[in-house]
């Protein structure tokens, strides 16, 4: 298991892009959550196997259909023991 701290930055508010990421975590099982921030980025923490990590990474670099992903910043975590994948309007 890992934990991935993940800024997306681009067209990433208002596209489904969280809808889209969460959809996908669920398939993958990957679990965290994702939030948008004031900057128009949208931040995640993810937790999973390597294999769904990297799937997961894959799909935020495309991204909903009408996003229109510029960058990724990801950073390795401390393992947070998430029990499911949560879209969240702030941090708990």
């Amino acid at each position: 298991m890992k934990h991935l701290n993940i800024q997306v930055i681009g067209l990433v508010q208002g596209v489904f892009y969280r809808a889209a990421s969460k959809a996908v975590a669920d398939q993958l099982g990957v679990k965290g959550f994702a939030m948008n921030q004031p900057d128009g980025s949208v931040y995640m923490e993810v937790e999973g196997d390597s294999f769904a990590l990297d799937s997961f990474l894959e799909f935020c670099a495309e991204g909903s259909d009408r996003a229109k992903v510029e960058k990724l910043v990801t950073t390795e975590g401390t393992l947070q023991g998430f029990k499911n994948y949560e879209i969240l309007k702030k941090r708990k």
